[in-house]
């Protein structure tokens, strides 16, 4: 789940807060430099948040910080060492660890537990491990769902930052139809109609339908479905299509290529492509050694038939000797002679 940044559609970067239409994930050791607003939040361990959460439930794993408020409009989570630099507001229960330190109080109108609760990712591991020792696939598999049922979410993999200054990943970044506010850097990123204001780096970078506010680095470039970028563009190879625009240069080490329609090439397609010449080539290593092994087999059978006949020949010859008068066998063996003679000579 935490294998990418997803920015999923609807989700603004705004001054101060990052507004999300559905749920937000967000990883362990990150550092966020925004405010959340969304619907369900989960917070990894050791994040630290500058500004406040909202949201119709909030979970903060232990040792969290958050600088401003949080208000949870359902049921609230708060792990052990967390830190509130704002006042905790909950209208569901409350579920808090120990030595968790709000500046300006908490207020919670369901019931109120005070324990450790366990880091949710860990939790789900621990409880998924137990149902398939005892044999109970199906509730499993249910587990599974349910916690596949997240509404579109803005996830944020370990640790990441993001500021207004820089939105970084050490995994992919994926953005659909969002407006985002800082300069990214992942390892490979997709970005498809969303406006960026700020800059694009990574390893393969794909722009489709998009404005981009800022330059674009990568190794591999593909712009296409009339995005404009208001920048410059440095890439090994870029590859462009016909109605996008650059408002900058555009520096391609090994090339620029500006066609009407632009393929992209996909994993899924490379791998089959892969597989299609591995087959390939192991059947031509088969008919290879077939054909191999036929020549080698031809090669002993006409080795053979030859044995064969010099065998007939020489018997052949071992009866006429037998069968002719005496005079004859000599003279026979005198030019046997002179013809070995003659052999050796010429040799």
């Amino acid at each position: 789940m935490l294998e990418k940044l997803a920015i999923p559609p609807n989700t603004r970067f705004e001054e101060r807060n990052i507004v999300a239409s559905g749920d937000v994930i967000i990883g362990p050791n990150s550092k966020l430099s925004y405010g959340i607003i969304a619907k369900k939040i989960i917070v990894g361990e050791r994040t630290t948040i500058d500004g406040d959460l909202l949201g119709e439930e909030i979970r903060l794993d232990a040792w969290c910080s958050v600088t401003g408020s949080v208000t949870s409009k359902q049921d609230a989570y708060i792990g052990e060492f967390a830190s509130i630099g704002g006042k905790l507001t909950v209208y569901g229960d409350l579920e808090i660890g120990r030595n968790v330190r709000i500046k300006n109080g908490f207020e919670a109108k369901g019931l109120i537990t005070i324990q450790d609760p366990t880091p949710a990712l860990f939790f789900i591991f621990l409880y998924l491990m137990v149902l398939l020792r005892l044999g109970r696939l199906e509730e499993a598999e249910k587990l599974l769902e349910e916690v596949e049922e997240f509404d579109t979410p803005l996830i944020i993999p370990e640790n990441s930052q993001v500021s207004i200054d820089r939105i970084s990943a050490r995994k992919d970044a994926e953005i659909v139809g969002s407006r985002v506010l800082g300069n990214i850097k992942a390892r490979d990123v997709y970005a498809e109609d969303s406006e960026i204001f700020g800059s694009v780096r990574g390893r393969d970078i794909v722009v489709s339908n998009c404005r981009i506010h800022g330059a674009i680095e990568g190794r591999v470039v593909y712009l296409v479905n009339n995005s404009e970028v208001f920048g410059y563009i440095r890439a090994d190879r870029v590859y462009m299509e016909d109605g996008c625009s650059v408002e900058g240069g555009i520096m391609g080490r090994e090339g620029v290529w500006i066609k009407e329609k632009v393929e992209i090439p996909g994993r899924e397609e490379v791998d089959e492509e892969e597989t299609e010449e591995e087959e390939e080539a192991e059947e031509m290593g088969e008919t290879v050694e077939g054909d191999e092994a036929e020549a080698e087999k031809s090669e002993e059978n006409e080795k053979e038939e030859v044995v064969e006949l010099n065998t007939q020949e020489q018997k052949e010859e071992a009866n006429e000797l037998k069968e002719a008068p005496p005079e004859v066998k000599a003279e026979e063996e005198k030019d046997g002679v002179e013809e070995g003679e003659v052999q050796k000579d010429v040799s």
